[in-house]
């Protein structure tokens, strides 16, 4: 396990810190670090809770990046913006990719760098509980609506890659699983499927993945830059257990006293499960603190008290 102190007095900037990941985890940073946020911030309404949480803004679109009046002195870079539901290639690649180099050459000074990928940059496995490991093939998982997002992501790494080597970045890729927490994710969505009387769409049975909770998140932030390295740290970022969308639904409607439906919609050809493996991650981080049972109790609580 990474030796790793609590983020303090450091000078931080975050992509996307109004995201789902991004936001509870710039919150939690801006109490003992100076945090800066760049997003496009075409919603006023966001950019406010941002700067209320004592998070510095500046507006800042990755297609076009104008980063004059962004400081270069941050002690760490967390880019956590994506383009996710993207069907035009060639944006998808300049955001996700051409962004990220364009943004760590501007921060090539700082101490370390966490880039965040995602599981989908994994070629799909006919077995649907296979856990991906980090050395596993990579591919277009070919995910339904999102047809430009692996590839994309897959050439994002490639450019941390070059730029941790190239400015002599200490990079961490992290591949994100299923994060969740109060402001949506994958085990959240689905509960609120199961609150509203609608169905969950997924694409096989079973469908499973590995959720990780905000907080596990946050823990996990310290131990995986002190991992960033030259060349780059690769790592899953998702939680200890693998669990279908099958059961997260059921025991959703289990704590709701609710009716669970999940319809299978096949999807020939994508990943039809998305679980990992997590030994490297375990090494670095330890294991998570949040189960996926109590991280849904909780998000449930929350929404209904």
């Amino acid at each position: 396990m990474t030796q790793s102190k609590p983020l303090q007095g450091r000078k931080i900037l975050i992509t996307g810190p109004a995201g789902q990941i991004a936001f509870p985890m710039a919150r939690a940073l801006a109490r003992d670090n100076e945090v800066w946020g760049i997003a496009r911030f075409t919603n006023s309404a966001q950019r406010q809770e941002v700067e209320q949480a004592g998070i510095r803004t500046r507006a800042v679109d990755l297609a076009q990046p104008d980063f004059s009046e962004l400081p270069r002195d941050f002690t760490h870079l967390l880019h956590l913006a994506a383009t996710v539901q993207c069907e035009d290639y060639d944006s998808a690649i300049n955001i996700n990719a051409e962004g990220t180099g364009l943004l760590l050459s501007h921060c090539r000074s700082v101490e370390a760098a966490l880039i965040m990928s995602t599981v989908s940059v994994y070629k799909p496995n006919p077995d649907p509980c296979h856990a991906y490991r980090e050395d596993d093939p990579l591919g277009d998982a070919m995910l339904p609506g999102m047809a430009a997002y692996s590839i994309a992501k897959i050439a994002q790494e490639a450019v941390a890659r070059y730029c941790a080597r190239e400015f002599h970045i200490p990079v961490t890729i992290a591949r994100m699983g299923a994060s969740y927490g109060p402001r949506g994710g994958l085990p959240t969505l689905v509960a609120q499927a199961v609150a509203q009387g609608r169905p969950w769409i997924t694409r096989s049975v079973p469908c499973p993945y590995n959720p990780i909770h905000d907080d596990d998140l946050f823990a996990h932030l310290a131990p995986l830059l002190a991992a960033a390295s030259t060349p780059a740290t690769i790592v899953n970022w998702a939680g200890d257990e693998m669990v279908s969308v099958q059961d997260i639904a059921a025991y959703a409607g289990e704590l709701l006293n609710m009716h669970a439906q999940v319809e299978v919609v096949p999807a020939p050809g994508s990943q039809p499960g998305s679980g990992v493996d997590n030994a490297r991650r375990l090494a670095i981080t330890g294991p998570c603190q949040v189960g996926w049972r109590e991280g849904l109790r909780r998000v449930l609580t929350g929404a209904l008290g």
